[in-house]
């Protein structure tokens, strides 16, 4: 098992617009393809303008083949497309997790 752990930090102010944008057109789409997020949160305490979401995949082979299903359907490049055109996000960083030796996810 691995974890696809995303911060996005947005434009201040702007948090909940790209929230609303994402849950309409976005999430739907990643449901589909990725499955139910692991995780998505919004900070509360710190940078208020950053949001992190985590998505759980079998092995970077599942990742990888569920993401380029995603990324060939057009209704994904058209979300990605308002997000740019909104110019809401500043950065993203993406890691990818596998947990410790000694810890044993619930499958």
């Amino acid at each position: 098992m691995i974890v696809d752990h995303r911060t996005y930090t947005v434009r201040p102010n702007r948090v909940n617009d790209f929230l609303a944008l994402y849950e309409e057109h976005g999430l739907p789409l990643q449901r589909h393809y990725l499955g139910e997020p692991l995780g998505y949160y919004t900070t509360y305490i710190g940078n208020v303008s950053q949001l992190v979401h985590l998505w759980q995949f079998e092995s970077l082979e599942d990742r990888d083949r569920r993401r380029a299903a995603m990324e060939a359907d057009p209704r994904w490049h058209a979300f990605r497309q308002k997000v740019i055109d909104t110019d809401y996000l500043l950065e993203m960083e993406n890691k990818i997790l596998k947990p410790a030796y000694f810890f044993k996810p619930n499958a």
